[in-house]
C-alpha cells in the first residue's frame, strides 16, 4: 500500500469516530516515536503521511500491546504489507525467538526486569520469551487484575480473560493467555460449522493423570532448573512452593541437582506394581502405554482384596475378568501364588487385549485364556456355554468406565445413562447369569 493509496482510503473514513478517538487516546505516548513501515513511499504527501500514520495506528498498537518492541513492528509490517496480519505476526514471532540469546537474556534481565518494577503493562516488556520465562518464577510483574485489564485492553472480553486466566494459572505470561484466548476462538468459529448432533468430543479416561497430558516438560523442566539455580543456598518459600506444586501437578520426579524430569512408563509400571515393561513391545507406542497404564488400578492393593482366596484355592480358580485393562487382577492373582485355570478376559481395546496375551505367554501359564472383545457380546448363551466347558467361574472381577462419571469430562457427564458408564448395567446382568447358573447347577 502506498501513500496515495492511504490518502484514497482516508477520504472515506470517519476521523472523529469513537473507535479511532479511543485509538488515538490509546497510542498517544508512543505514536510520535513510531516510524511507519511505508515512511519511503509517504514522504512525498504530508496529508499521505498523515492518513496512512492513522490508519496503521490500530496494527501498530495490536502488535505493540501484544509485548513487541516499536522497531520490530516497523520492520515486520514493512516487510509483509498491513493486510497480511498473520504473516507480520510470524514474523514477529521469529524475531523474537532469534533475539533470545543468553546475553541479550542477560542484558534484558539486567535493564528491564528490576524486581521493584510497578507492574505496567508497557514497561519492561522488550523481549516476549524473556519475560515469559521470568514472569512465572519471580512473580513481580504482573498481578491479577493488571494481567486483566491488559487483556481487556487488547480487545478481548472479560469473561475470556478471566476463563484464559482459570485454565492456564495464575502464572501464565500474556502471550500464554493470548494463545489460549486465540485458540479458544478458532475452535469455536470450527465447531459451528459442524453438525449440531453428534459433535465428536474427547473421551477421558476414568484416572486422568497428569503425565498422560500433552506437554513440553524440557521448557517447564528448564524454568525449574533456572528457579534453583538462582540461589546458591535454600530458596525462597514462594519459589519452593511453585517447585513442589508443578512438581506434584506434572508428576516430576528428581533426577539429579536442580534437575526434575517427567515419569517414563516404565517407572510408572513399577509404582502400579507391574512387571517390568509390562506394556512394552509388540508394536505398543509409547502413548498407547501411557494410556493404557493411566486406567489401571495398583496391582498390589488388589492383591491385598484378593489374598484371603490363596487358602480357598489352593488347586487354581477359574476367572471371569470384565474390562481387563491390562490384567490387574490376573497379575495379582499370579503374585499371590493362585493358578489361574482358565481365564475368560473381556476387553474392547486390543493394546490391552494384546498386552494380557503377551505376559500370560511370557509367565508360561498353564491354564486356558480366552479374550472377548466386547462385554455386550457375552450374552446368556455364550455365558452358559463357557461355564458348562470348565464348571462354572469361582471369582467375577471388573471395573466398568466412569467416564461418564469423572468430574472431569466436561462434555458428557451423563451419569449412568452416558455411553461408557452404561456398561456398568452389563457387569451386574453378567454377574446374575452367572450366579443362577451356580444355583441351578
Amino acid at each position: 500500500m502506498d501513500g496515495d493509496a492511504s490518502g484514497v482510503e482516508g477520504d472515506n473514513c470517519d476521523w472523529n469516530s469513537e473507535d479511532e478517538r479511543e485509538i488515538d487516546d490509546f497510542s498517544l505516548s508512543s505514536s510520535s516515536s513510531l516510524t511507519p513501515p511505508n515512511e519511503e513511499t509517504v514522504t512525498g504527501s504530508g496529508e499521505a503521511s498523515s492518513s496512512a500514520g492513522s490508519s496503521n495506528s490500530k496494527l501498530f498498537d495490536k502488535f505493540i500491546g501484544m509485548g513487541f518492541t516499536e522497531k520490530m513492528v516497523a520492520k515486520a509490517i514493512q516487510e509483509n504489507g498491513e493486510d497480511n496480519t498473520d504473516s507480520i505476526l510470524n514474523t514477529l514471532l521469529t524475531y523474537s525467538t532469534l533475539e533470545t540469546s543468553p546475553q541479550e537474556q542477560q542484558h534484558i534481565d539486567s535493564d528491564n526486569y528490576s524486581l521493584d518494577c510497578d507492574g505496567s503493562f508497557l514497561d519492561g516488556f522488550s523481549d516476549v520469551d524473556s519475560w515469559s520465562d521470568n514472569e512465572e518464577i519471580t512473580n513481580t510483574v504482573f498481578d491479577e487484575d493488571n494481567k486483566l485489564s491488559s487483556l481487556m485492553s487488547m480487545g478481548y472480553t472479560r469473561d475470556e480473560a478471566s476463563i484464559a486466566m482459570e485454565r492456564c494459572g495464575l502464572n501464565a505470561s500474556l502471550v500464554e493467555l493470548t494463545d489460549f484466548i486465540c485458540a479458544a476462538q478458532i475452535s469455536k468459529v470450527e465447531d459451528a460449522h459442524l453438525p449440531v448432533e453428534e459433535k465428536p468430543r474427547p473421551k477421558l479416561p476414568c484416572i486422568v493423570s497428569a503425565k498422560l497430558k500433552k506437554r513440553k516438560h524440557a521448557k517447564l523442566t528448564e524454568r525449574i532448573r533456572k528457579a534453583l539455580e538462582d540461589y546458591d543456598g535454600e530458596p525462597p518459600l514462594r519459589v519452593q512452593k511453585y517447585v513442589l506444586d508443578e512438581c506434584r501437578k506434572w508428576n516430576l520426579v528428581w533426577v539429579g541437582r536442580n534437575k526434575v524430569a517427567p515419569l517414563e512408563p516404565d517407572e510408572v509400571e513399577m509404582l502400579l506394581g507391574f512387571p517390568r515393561n509390562h506394556t512394552r513391545g509388540g508394536g505398543i507406542s509409547r502413548t498407547d502405554r501411557y494410556k493404557s497404564l493411566g486406567n489401571s488400578f495398583q496391582v498390589d492393593t488388589v492383591a491385598y482384596h484378593l489374598s484371603v482366596l490363596k487358602d480357598m484355592f489352593p488347586g487354581g480358580i477359574n476367572l471371569l475378568s470384565l474390562f481387563s485393562g491390562i490384567g490387574g487382577a490376573e497379575v495379582a492373582l499370579h503374585r499371590l501364588g493362585i493358578p489361574l485355570k482358565n481365564v475368560v478376559s473381556v476387553e474392547i481395546s486390543e493394546v490391552n487385549r494384546n498386552i494380557v496375551r503377551s505376559w500370560w505367554e511370557q509367565t508360561n501359564q498353564k491354564g486356558n485364556l480366552i479374550d472377548l472383545a466386547d462385554v455386550q457380546q457375552l450374552n446368556g448363551d455364550r455365558l452358559e456355554q463357557l461355564m458348562n466347558s470348565f464348571g462354572g467361574f469361582d471369582l467375577v472381577v471388573g471395573g466398568s468406565p466412569c467416564n461418564n462419571l469423572a468430574g472431569s469430562n466436561r462434555h458428557h457427564r451423563d451419569g449412568l445413562e452416558g455411553k461408557e458408564s452404561a456398561l456398568f448395567y452389563d457387569y451386574f446382568r453378567i454377574l446374575d447369569l452367572v450366579k443362577n447358573w451356580s444355583n441351578v447347577s
